[in-house]
């Protein structure tokens, strides 16, 4: 028998955290939206009663049914184990750039600091921005600026000095990226950074001395 309701987690051809009414006419439900016009309904009879709340139900479902909304698939997928492995890194990161960072701080000598050029392997806008912003949560590196078109981050870096230290932090970089989309990933984003990282544009970079004046 033909299933009248299909669920994201059994179709992944749906957007996620959805749901797919077959009949005369396809419907696909956003279950986030109905879970909140079902708040909505029972703070506007302000009571909880189980009646109150499985009416509003109907009555999201029925709205969303009779007033459908565009589908849009915004590319986000939750992966459990990724996202446990991105939060154990960028909390790896965190602590040893803090420490990194200290030990430059009273240092004698000078740093020489640069912003590097990065490309990137996926080019949506949510990977684009959340690995930015992974980025820019650890000490001694921030995003300056974000490419759209080339997929492509200005990281600023501290710690300059050798052209070793540029190259870690490309791929310091890489591996956030991998991790990020690995978290929140599409399949074919996930093919896509398991794949080498791009050639990094040397001349994108622009050398800064700390001890120079602006």
């Amino acid at each position: 028998m033909r299933r009248l309701i299909r669920f994201s987690y059994r179709n992944k051809d749906l957007p996620p955290f959805s749901c797919e009414f077959r009949g005369h006419r396809r419907r696909v439900l956003d279950l986030p939206l109905i879970a909140w016009l079902t708040v909505i309904w029972v703070l506007l009879w302000s009571s909880l009663h189980w009646a109150n709340v499985l009416t509003g139900v109907v009555v999201a479902v029925a709205v969303c049914l009779a007033f459908p909304l565009p589908q849009v698939d915004l590319g986000l997928r939750l992966h459990p184990w990724g996202i446990l492995r991105l939060a154990g890194f960028l909390l790896y990161d965190m602590y040893t750039s803090g420490v990194k960072v200290t030990r430059q701080i009273f240092a004698d000598r000078p740093h020489r600091a640069a912003v590097i050029a990065v490309p990137l392997r996926c080019r949506s806008d949510l990977m684009l921005t959340a690995t930015a912003v992974a980025m820019s949560n650890v000490p001694g590196g921030s995003v300056v600026e974000v490419r759209r078109a080339t997929a492509t981050v200005f990281l600023h870096v501290l710690d300059a000095d050798r052209p070793a230290e540029l190259d870690a932090a490309r791929r310091s970089v890489w591996r956030m990226e991998e991790l990020t989309v690995r978290a929140f990933g599409t399949r074919d984003e996930i093919a896509r950074v398991a794949g080498p990282p791009p050639t990094a544009p040397h001349p994108g970079e622009r050398p800064q001395d700390q001890g120079e004046d602006a």
